[in-house]
Formats: C-alpha cells, sequence, structure tokens
C-alpha cells in the first residue's frame, strides 16, 4: 500500500541539496557537477505522507582476498611466485565513501539502512584451513594482520558488533551533549563461505523492516487515507 522507487545512483547535488536544508553552512563545496555514487545494490525508496522520497535500503557486496580459491587450486601467488598468502589490499575502502555519502543524505534521520556484505579471505573470523591438491593443509589465521580487513571497515560502525542489523541510529552522550551515530550494518561470511541470493534478501528484508519501522509516523497518515478509499 507504499509507493517504492528503485534507483542505481545518487548525485552529489542532491545530497549538498539536502544538507543545505538542514543547515546552510553545509553543502556548499561541489567541484565535479556530475559527481554521484553508485552502490553495488542502489537505493530503494519509499514515498512519504508529504511526498517527499525517503530512503529504506542501501546495499552492497564486496569481494576481496581469493587466497581460499587459489589454494585448493595450488595456485601460489607473491612476486616470486611462492607464498601460500598474498597480502590484503586496499580495494575495500573505496566502500568508505559511498558510506559517508550515504550518511551526509540522511543526517535527519534516526535510522542508517547501509548493509555491506562481506566475503573472501581478507573478512575471516574464525581461522580456516584448506588442503592444497597435493595434500598440504594451509591454515589462514583469522587475526593476521597482512591478511584481515574488518578492523578497517569496522570504523563504519564505531567498532559495534558486525553480522548484526544497526540500522537504527544508537544515541551516546559525551560531554553532555548527545551524538546520533549512523553505522553500516556489516556482515561477512566468517568461514570463509559465499553470500547467495537467499540469505542478502533475508537481510535486507530485516533493515528494510526497521527503517519503514523508524518512519512509521511519516507513513501511517499516507496508509490511512488509502484504507479510507476502499
Amino acid at each position: 500500500m507504499l509507493k517504492f522507487r528503485y534507483r542505481k545512483d545518487l548525485y552529489k547535488r542532491e545530497i549538498n541539496e539536502y544538507l543545505r536544508k538542514i543547515d546552510a553552512y553545509l553543502g556548499q563545496t561541489l567541484f565535479v557537477e556530475s559527481a554521484s555514487i553508485r552502490p553495488d545494490g542502489g537505493l530503494i525508496e519509499v514515498q512519504d505522507d508529504k511526498g517527499n522520497w525517503r530512503v529504506v535500503l542501501v546495499s552492497e557486496a564486496k569481494h576481496q582476498g581469493k587466497d581460499i580459491e587459489n589454494i585448493r587450486v595450488g595456485k601460489l601467488v607473491g612476486k616470486k611466485n611462492n607464498q601460500d598468502l598474498m597480502a590484503a589490499g586496499n580495494a575495500i575502502e573505496r566502500a568508505y565513501k559511498n558510506v559517508n555519502e550515504i550518511a551526509n543524505f540522511m543526517l535527519s534521520e534516526r535510522y542508517f539502512p547501509y548493509i555491506l556484505f562481506l566475503e573472501g579471505s581478507n573478512f575471516l573470523t574464525q581461522n580456516v584451513t584448506v588442503v592444497r591438491p597435493d595434500g598440504r593443509e594451509v591454515t589462514l589465521v583469522y587475526n593476521d594482520g597482512t591478511l584481515n580487513r574488518l578492523d578497517r571497515l569496522t570504523a563504519a560502525n564505531y567498532g559495534m558488533p558486525i553480522n548484526t542489523n544497526l540500522c537504527e541510529n544508537r544515541f551516546v552522550r559525551c560531554n553532555g551533549v548527545n551524538i546520533m551515530l549512523q553505522a553500516a550494518s556489516i556482515y561477512t561470511k566468517g568461514e570463509g563461505g559465499h553470500w547467495d541470493n537467499k540469505d542478502m534478501a533475508i537481510i535486507m528484508r530485516e533493515v528494510a523492516m526497521t527503517s519503514l519501522k523508524m518512519l512509521g509516523s511519516d507513513l501511517f497518515n499516507q496508509i490511512t487515507k488509502q484504507n479510507s478509499l476502499y
């Protein structure tokens, strides 16, 4: 009974316009008029009672680290092709830009429906032992600093638990001031597995329902009006 829309990208000028509505000092700087962000899963929005579109879900899926796949097929890596493991890269950190821009766009909201789905050997939460074709076992140690990149990503959720729906913003009190925290919900296949569509859909639906719950007062009148037509 609600009206939804999906879009793939969000322009920087839209974000700045939204920020200026909150405070004229915000959203002033824009160097590239066509600048935009494009989260992997796009944005899903709902129309509120005043005709405004409100974000209910933003999602991305990232894969970093092919060590498990390489070991299983017997592929050695490194400059001299003599290593079982490859030192983790920094590609995942590009996700921060999208997280921060959506946070700017949703600065006045009390929820933050951003989901990061992670998979790959750089996002393990437990040790994983993999057998090479020649029978040799290689153990990937999840808290090895050269391999694990989860600690870098938890900067996007203030070090709160992963594999947890953090859509509803948390308020903390510091120096006599209440501060609202917008935290990305980070989900990882800690055992080195792969996400399938069904598992991701279950989590995305849970987060989207949390968004609708937080928007309840702004959507209730719209639903009531529609019901009165029947």
